[in-house]
């Protein structure tokens, strides 16, 4: 995968392109090296989750570059109705799953923008038509916001040691 910094000279196509799959990777990168259990683990009040920002960053990649493109409904597609509901985990989700799901569909958006221009208009968005530019630009806000989540989470798991379980006298470990 190229640079940002390698792509100054491209079209501006390919620079949106290298700076949404440079996020996209990092999200998924979260992940790695986790076990489980640290993947799913709470850090946070919300049920924001490394495992679940990662799901829910394959919701984006379906509603942007399928539901917006293609114009399929959500359920047609198979998704959740709503961002909420895209970060829930199930019993099934795993660490490698959820990356390898991430990833199929980072790579069905790039097959769905492959032959689009940015003013192009996709025509599947409630808001209405949008051209793919300012899709582009939507969903890189989107990683990059997730990004710096996922950044502080697995600071915060990393840095933390198994410590005691609240309420529970250390020595019963």
């Amino acid at each position: 995968m190229p640079f940002a910094e390698d792509a100054v000279e491209a079209p501006a196509k390919a620079q949106l392109e290298i700076f949404l799959d440079q996020h996209r990777l990092m999200l998924t990168a979260c992940l790695d090296g986790l076990d489980e259990e640290q993947a799913r683990r709470r850090l946070v009040p919300s049920a924001t989750t490394l495992l679940g920002l990662v799901k829910h960053a394959t919701f984006v990649e379906r509603v942007w570059f399928d539901e917006a493109i293609t114009c399929r409904s959500r359920q047609e597609i198979g998704l959740e109705s709503g961002p909420e509901e895209s970060f829930a985990l199930h019993p099934g989700d795993t660490v490698a799953s959820v990356q390898a799901t991430h990833l199929a569909a980072c790579a069905a958006s790039r097959g769905a923008t492959a032959d689009l221009d940015l003013d192009d208009l996709v025509h599947g968005n409630r808001r209405g038509p949008l051209p793919l530019r300012w899709v582009y630009l939507h969903v890189l806000r989107e990683l990059a916001h997730h990004c710096g989540h996922t950044d502080i989470l697995r600071e915060q798991l990393l840095a933390t040691p198994a410590g005691p379980v609240p309420g529970e006298p250390a020595g019963d470990r």
